[in-house]
C-alpha cells in the first residue's frame, strides 16, 4: 500500500500543479521580472500547494502512525498559509519570520519536539536544559530559510530538496525509523511530481508557499531521526543539508564582509555565483544537484566511520566547500586564501653536488 500511496501522491502533483497555476493567476500570485531575478516574464507562484496537497492526500491514505504527528501536519498548516499569503501579498520579512516562529512553536512546545542533550564523542554530554527549546526552533527555523534563500532558479530549491529528503529517508532507513522515511518519502515523491511543471524552462514557480513548507519538513524530519543525538549523528542532517547551510552561512559571511544588512538581497549566492562564472540555467541547476547528491554520499560515509574516520571526512569536506567558496567567489571575489596559500606551497628544488 505504502508504494501505490507514492504513485499516488507523484501523480496528484502532477495534476494538481496546472490547477493551481490558474488559482495563482486569478488570486494574483504571481512574480514580476525585476534586476535580482532571472526569468523576464511575469510568473505565477505558489506552486508548492500542489506539492502541500500531495503530502496531504499521501498522509491521508496511509496513516503514518507517529508521536509528533499532528503537531507537524498544524506546523504545515500554519507555514503553508504564512507561504501563501506571501506569495499574494508579499508581506514583510517581520510577518514571515513570525509565521515560521508560529509553526516551529507548534512542533518543539506543544509537540514537545527538542533536542535536550548531545554526547560527546570522547565521553561526557551537554545538557541544553531550557535551551533545548530555542536551539530546536532556531534549527527549523534556519533550514527554512536556507531552503526558501535557494529557491533562485527553476527547479533549484524542488530538486535540492528532494535529493535532501531522500537522504533523510534513506538515512532514516538504516536506523529503522519508519515513521521519517515515510513522511521524507511522501514529501519528496509529492516535489518530483512538481517539478515536471518546475524544471527549466518553468511554467510555475513554487514560491514561498513551497520553500517555506519544505523547508519546514526537512528542518522537522532532520531532527526527528535524531532526537536523542551524539555529537556525531548530530552532523549527519547538517552534511545532509550542506548546500543550503552552506549558501546561508556564506551569504552571511559575505555581508558581514561587506558590510551590509544580514537581510540585504544580493545575487551572490551559489547558483549567481556559477551563473556568472558560465555555467547556462540548466547547467547551474544540475551542478548544484550534483553537489547535493554528493552531500548525501558524504553524510552516510561519515555515518558509517569510526570517529576518527569521521573527523577526516569533515576535514576533508570543510577544505572542499572553501575551496569551491574560493574558485567561484561566494564570499568577495578577491577572497581566496586558501587558494593563495596553495598556490605558495612551491616543490623544493634539491639539486645534485
Amino acid at each position: 500500500m505504502f508504494y501505490i500511496t507514492l504513485v499516488i501522491c507523484f501523480f496528484a502533483a502532477i495534476v494538481l500543479t496546472p490547477l493551481v497555476k490558474k488559482l495563482a493567476f486569478l488570486i494574483g500570485a504571481t512574480d514580476k521580472p525585476n534586476h535580482r531575478k532571472v526569468h523576464v516574464k511575469i510568473m505565477p507562484r505558489l506552486g508548492g500547494l500542489a506539492i502541500f496537497l500531495s503530502f496531504i492526500i499521501g498522509i491521508l491514505i496511509i496513516k503514518p502512525d507517529g508521536e509528533y504527528h499532528l503537531p507537524i501536519v498544524f506546523g504545515a498548516i500554519i507555514i503553508i498559509l504564512t507561504g501563501m499569503v506571501d506569495d499574494v501579498k508579499e508581506i514583510s520579512p517581520k510577518w514571515k519570520l513570525l509565521g515560521q516562529i508560529a509553526a516551529a512553536a507548534v512542533v518543539v512546545i506543544v509537540g514537545d519536539l527538542r533536542v535536550e542533550f548531545i554526547k560527546l564523542p570522547f565521553g561526557g554530554q551537554v545538557d541544553f536544559g531550557y535551551l533545548s527549546i530555542p536551539l530546536t526552533m532556531i534549527w527549523i527555523i534556519g533550514i527554512t530559510n536556507a531552503i526558501n534563500l535557494i529557491d533562485g532558479l527553476d527547479g533549484l530549491a524542488g530538486g535540492v530538496s528532494s535529493i535532501a529528503l531522500f537522504s533523510i529517508a534513506g538515512m532514516s532507513v538504516v536506523t529503522g525509523n519508519v515513521y521519517v522515511t515515510v513522511m521524507a518519502l511522501i514529501v519528496a515523491i509529492s516535489t518530483v511530481g512538481f517539478l515536471f511543471y518546475n524544471f527549466h524552462p518553468a511554467k510555475i514557480f513554487m514560491g514561498d508557499t513551497g520553500a517555506l513548507f519544505l523547508g519546514f519538513m526537512i528542518g522537522v524530519l532532520s531532527l526527528l531521526g535524531y532526537k536523542s543525538v551524539t555529537f556525531i549523528s548530530l552532523v549527519i542532517p547538517i552534511i545532509i543539508l550542506g548546500v543550503p547551510i552552506s549558501d546561508t552561512f556564506f551569504a552571511i559571511i559575505r555581508r558581514l564582509v561587506n558590510k551590509q544588512p544580514l537581510s540585504a538581497p544580493d545575487k551572490s549566492h551559489l547558483h549567481h555565483c556559477l551563473l556568472k562564472a558560465g555555467f547556462t540555467h540548466r547547467q547551474t541547476v544540475l551542478l548544484i544537484y550534483a553537489m547535493s547528491s554528493v552531500f548525501g554520499l558524504v553524510a552516510f560515509i561519515f555515518s558509517q566511520a569510526t570517529v576518527w574516520g569521521s573527523m577526516i571526512v569533515i576535514l576533508t569536506l570543510l577544505i572542499g566547500i572553501e575551496i569551491i567558496v574560493e574558485k567561484i567567489g561566494l564570499i568577495r571575489d578577491d577572497y581566496k586564501p586558501l587558494l593563495k596559500l596553495i598556490k605558495g606551497i612551491r616543490p623544493v628544488n634539491i639539486k645534485s653536488r
